[in-house]
């Protein structure tokens, strides 16, 4: 009985949080240990049918590095970085292609229509969805001087058309989407998630962008975790040097899309089940909020 209490008490918690978020929009990245392990597959799938049944619009934009490494490495073809990031061949583009719109984004639109949804995969060259250039990445020589690198295939946005999101939510759809776009040029460029699901929330001007990670969120530094934060604290905390590392272009992600008119971003443990659900529904949430001033 004390348990169907709790469960009860957790419903009614969450009661206010319904309420204020139906018809609102969020974008939702998805990526990390949450991608791969399958129960958390299953359970993040289940989030997105709950949310799409209680009023709130959800797209979801996914990564797939991890994936890629693994294609790519069975079929033998070798890859060269810079500084760490991917310089991507045109074979190499072609991996990545199929792997995000042909492989993990069927799956996630699979496991959202089998619990319940009604999900419509997308990649950004759908309906000239994402446009994008050639990213060219800045790299220090010996002497400390900057030169720019052609990374390849490797595109940051220049635009977002939303038209297209627009229809498959009227139709009562989920859109999710890989991390693709087109450039002036003709050419297909793979772009990081977290970049293209910040430029999306931009372009949407939604509630919320929740970014799903591999960490709690953003740290202090004893390493204990800052639940919210304002926009104007984010700077000083990067030169200090407590957002270290791959949190940097995180929370600059988080900053870009409150810049566009995004009301909050999230920053959570993608690794912890039912995530989403326990920083939107609840009074603590378990992650980092970033907030306007």
């Amino acid at each position: 009985m004390e348990q169907a209490i709790n469960r009860a008490k957790v419903l009614v918690e969450a009661l206010p949080y319904i309420r204020d978020f139906r018809g609102k929009r969020i974008v939702v990245k998805y990526g990390g240990h949450a991608m791969v392990n399958p129960e958390l597959k299953r359970i993040f799938a289940q989030q997105i049918v709950l949310f799409h049944y209680v009023g709130l619009q959800v797209v979801v934009v996914h990564g797939g590095g991890p994936q890629i490494n693994t294609v790519l490495d069975k079929m033998g073809i070798e890859s060269s970085f810079v500084d760490g990031k991917r310089v991507t061949d045109s074979e190499t583009m072609d991996v990545v292609e199929m792997v995000l719109a042909g492989g993990i984004n069927k799956e996630i639109v699979h496991l959202i229509n089998t619990d319940g949804g009604k999900a419509v995969g997308l990649s950004g060259k759908d309906g000239g969805l994402i446009r994008a250039r050639k990213l060219f990445h800045e790299k220090k020589d010996r002497e400390g001087n900057l030169t720019s690198v052609d990374m390849g295939h490797v595109g940051e946005v220049t635009g977002v058309n939303t038209e297209i999101i627009d229809a498959v939510e009227k139709a009562g759809f989920v859109a999710v989407i890989a991390p693709s776009g087109v450039g002036d040029d003709g050419l297909t460029y793979n772009i990081n998630a977290d970049t293209v699901a910040a430029e999306i929330a931009r372009a949407m001007k939604v509630e919320k962008l929740i970014i799903l990670t591999d960490e709690q969120g953003v740290l202090d530094h004893d390493g204990s975790l800052i639940s919210s934060l304002k926009y104007s604290q984010i700077h000083k905390l990067v030169a200090n040097g407590t957002v270290t590392g791959g949190m940097i272009p995180k929370v600059e992600c988080c900053m870009r899309a409150l810049e566009g008119g995004v009301n909050k971003a999230h920053i959570i443990d993608g690794r912890i089940p039912y995530s989403i659900l326990l920083e939107l529904f609840t009074d603590s949430g378990i992650g980092t909020q970033i907030v306007k001033e």
